[in-house]
């Protein structure tokens, strides 16, 4: 039902195939963000025809609305939303910890109000797990604690041990056999802490692991230097996950470090913001010098909207408030990402990965021959 081969390496960036009991993945992989089960502004025919193999849903709103006991009803995320691929869902930590002020942590768990309508909720490690068993995903997370990166040291730490031992409640808690559960490395910018936690998770046998706190406004040298911690004590035959991240450069130097798994929500919240992301740089389709453009938004891009619409269109749509505008750039921005992702594992494949990940990381630093921009 489950299994995690890898089929070639490249320095230490990994091709895999991940095989859930809802299709197989191909790594490294970009997990586009359907928050409430759906992601932002397209449809599921949208997300089959750019190949998204897996779609990560959020269990903290879910939880709050519709409720996990009414998608348990409806046959799960996969029955109830009618995606017959893979899901994977967090653990709803970061959600709960973000809510600074409407949240108080003990070892049980964090007790919260929702930002819906207040009402007052508890997720402890039994009870995220309960949540992600009624959703059903393929890949679910232990629930872990997500200090902020600039937090004392002491209480890292304590965060850290935490996320452990709630990790071995996660595991207990755990009892599908449909379903993988991986372990997330806290440890916020100290090698030591970080390293300790990979120990400690290791030890539970986990099918795979998360490196999470990171893309939480750290510095990308701090990034790049926790991963090069970390990844060397994660196993090699497990699949390993980059939680939040991020930009293109940042996919890339996170492969080169040996992650396979990616999820961000950049891609689509930029595009609503009219940003594109294209080969060569990122757009602001608000910029006035494509009010009469004809050319696509990437015209090195195959995907629906690049077939069909010119940045003229986009542009006029975008600074119209029509609908639809929300809905072709997101569809473009996913496109380049998974484009992009599926080019990494060819270079991973061909034994280019290096030569690809510099050529791209050239491109994309380099100013725009049109005078592209930013959002």
């Amino acid at each position: 039902m489950f299994s995690f081969d890898l089929a070639a390496r490249s320095g230490q960036a990994r091709a895999g195939v991940l095989t859930t009991p809802h299709g197989v993945i191909e790594t490294p992989i970009f997990m586009p963000v359907g928050t409430a089960g759906a992601v932002k502004a397209i449809l599921q025919r949208d997300l089959v025809e750019l190949g998204a193999q897996i779609v990560l849903a959020n269990t903290y709103h879910l939880m709050l609305r519709p409720g996990d006991a009414l998608v348990r009803e409806r046959g799960g995320l996969h029955g109830f939303t009618g995606w017959n691929r893979p899901f994977l869902t967090d653990s709803g930590g970061y959600q709960v910890f973000s809510l600074e002020g409407l949240r108080q942590i003990s070892e049980d768990g964090v007790r919260f109000q929702s930002h819906l309508d207040g009402s007052a909720h508890m997720i402890s490690p039994e009870r995220s797990i309960e949540i992600q068993m009624n959703l059903g995903a393929d890949i679910i997370m232990a629930f872990d604690e997500c200090p902020p990166s600039t937090a004392p040291r002491e209480a890292i730490a304590a965060a850290t041990a935490r996320t452990t031992r709630w990790a071995r409640r996660s595991q207990a808690a755990h009892t599908r056999s449909d379903q993988w559960l991986f372990g997330i490395v806290q440890g916020g910018l100290d090698p030591g802490l970080r390293e300790q936690s990979a120990r400690d998770l290791i030890e539970l046998e986990l099918p795979g692991y998360a490196v999470g706190g990171l893309a939480v406004g750290e510095s990308k040298p701090d990034r790049e230097r926790v991963l090069d911690d970390v990844c060397p004590h994660l196993p090699e035959a497990k699949p390993r996950y980059l939680m939040g991240v991020g930009t293109p450069e940042d996919i890339f130097e996170a492969v080169a470090r040996g992650i396979d798994m990616f999820d961000c929500v950049l891609p689509t919240r930029n595009a609503r913001n009219g940003q594109l992301f294209t080969s060569e740089g990122r757009i602001s389709i608000r910029n006035a010098r494509f009010r009469n453009d004809p050319r696509p938004a990437d015209p090195r891009c195959a995907c629906y909207t690049c077939r069909t619409t010119s940045r003229a269109y986009l542009r006029h749509l975008h600074m119209a408030g029509e609908i639809v505008a929300a809905s072709l750039l997101t569809i473009h921005n996913l496109a380049y990402y998974l484009d992009t992702l599926r080019a990494i594992r060819q270079s991973i494949l061909l034994g280019r990965f290096e030569e690809y990940r510099l050529e791209t990381l050239r491109t994309l630093a380099a100013p725009s021959a049109e005078g592209a921009g930013t959002a």
